[in-house]
């Protein structure tokens, strides 16, 4: 038999490979940017601060789409019973996303930028980024067109792209009034990552509970339907908790305070969804590892999209929070839980599908899971005392704002070493991911050694 059930399999490892490289540069100015809080600065004439969170935050969206994008390309395939309609153009694909990427980090530290926050990259580059989603969705879309059977599961994930590469175009609009860009530009920051993205991430948990777990398809889907119902409507009115302060009329107080609090019931129900799916399971899946990447993205996108973004998104709380490490300490843990565990979660399951070795086997993946999610929880919290502290001594003693970041400068020194621990784990799972190479379609998976436990 075969290791690799589809060819197009190969190009989802090298997706997820190249997901890993990234996320790996992430954390190295990420650490950068911890030190220079810290008063560390060293690098600044080669690295400014500017352009390491530029890097910093880009990348996070880089190797996200390409997480997302190699997750497609093992689900669809196998949705669909059938190989990607044309594999040459996904390694193009692939190759261009890198190329981007690349151009992108260059011309940050050369000031080679927009200048629009989450949106530096320059015109030429968002250009290639529009064509490289397009060929994309036309390899996605021709396979699930031709493939031998449609699921809900499949669907949905092809919608929440498209709405994703549409909802793109909007940050490439720009306006002399900052109110207007400003507006504008959350279409594309915002209704990403609390709109559309959360379609995808419903689809690729419904695929991983559905393989995992044993419940029915059926059951699956209805709750797929429910929760994305939900999640998308709040997250599109959310948008609203943007708006406060950058002048736009007034209602939208009320209706970004009103729908951004109806976010964290469509995470709860998440979180639920998960946990529920996997107790009335039947099938006991050996690949426990997965399982429990799955079901930690449902709680801890709870915790950090829902619970820790409405706790200061309502507008009584933001007129203070706006714009502090508050905001960070909720970006953190939102983006880890709802997406960084949902692309850990699927390559958990998916390497050992490809390779036919048992990696979920021995301690290393337990561990990695542990305490790459410990670190998480420890960097939030020090990003929580850092934020309370910024927001109590520049907004309402009224201390200088680098006043202030010389007084929260000590609490850098606990986020570096909750950092350390996460990116420990991190490290051990990329290690993990890496250690056993390409799958390669010649391979008998009965004759590659299986890790002892």
């Amino acid at each position: 038999m075969d290791a690799l059930k589809y060819r197009s399999w190969q190009v989802s490892w090298a997706f997820f490979a190249t997901c890993m490289l990234l996320l790996t540069l992430q954390l190295v100015y990420g650490f950068i940017m911890g030190f220079a809080h810290m008063g560390f600065d060293g690098l600044h004439d080669w690295i400014p601060f500017n352009a390491a969170r530029a890097t910093h935050t880009n990348l996070l969206v880089v190797w996200l789409l390409a997480g997302f994008m190699g997750s497609a390309y093992y689900i669809i395939p196998d949705e669909c019973e059938r190989e990607l309609w044309n594999i040459p153009l996904a390694w193009v694909q692939l190759a261009s996303l890198v190329l981007v990427g690349v151009v992108a980090i260059i011309g940050f530290h050369m000031n080679w930028w927009e200048g629009r926050k989450f949106l530096e990259i320059p015109r030429p580059l968002d250009v290639l980024v529009v064509i490289n989603v397009l060929v994309f969705l036309l390899n996605i879309g021709m396979t699930i067109f031709q493939g031998k059977r449609y699921t809900t599961t499949a669907l949905t994930l092809l919608v929440g792209l498209v709405a994703a590469a549409l909802l793109y175009l909007p940050g490439m609009i720009t306006f002399d009034s900052q109110v207007y860009d400003s507006y504008f530009r959350w279409w594309v920051v915002h209704l990403w990552v609390e709109g559309v993205w959360e379609l995808i991430m419903g689809a690729i948990l419904s695929f991983l509970l559905i393989k995992l777990t044993g419940v029915d398809r059926e059951i699956v889907e209805k709750w797929l339907y429910l929760i994305v119902g939900l999640t998308f409507l709040s997250g599109i009115l959310g948008t609203g908790h943007h708006y406060y302060w950058i002048g736009t009329p007034e209602y939208w107080l009320v209706v970004g305070g009103v729908f951004s609090a109806l976010e964290p019931l469509a995470f709860l129900g998440m979180a639920l969804y998960t946990v529920t799916m996997a107790r009335r399971g039947g099938r006991k899946h050996p690949n426990r590892i997965a399982l429990y990447w799955a079901v930690g993205t449902g709680i801890m996108s709870f915790v950090g999209a829902g619970f820790l973004g409405f706790a200061h998104t309502l507008p009584q709380v933001n007129i203070w929070t706006h714009g502090t490490l508050v905001t960070a300490m909720h970006g953190h843990m939102a983006f880890w839980g709802a997406y960084g565990m949902l692309i850990f979660a699927m390559i958990s399951y998916a390497l050992p599908e490809m390779t036919g070795r048992k990696l979920y086997v021995g301690w290393l993946p337990e561990w990695a899971f542990w305490l790459a999610n410990i670190g998480m929880v420890a960097m939030t919290g020090a990003f929580a005392v850092a934020g309370i502290t910024q927001v109590y001594l520049e907004r309402r003693v009224g201390m200088d704002f680098l006043a202030v970041q010389d007084a929260v400068a000590v609490h850098f020194f606990g986020l570096v070493l909750a950092a350390l621990l996460f990116s420990l784990g991190v490290g051990m799972f990329i290690w993990h991911f890496s250690r056993y190479g390409v799958p390669g379609r010649d391979a008998p998976a009965a004759a590659v050694p299986v890790p002892a436990k």
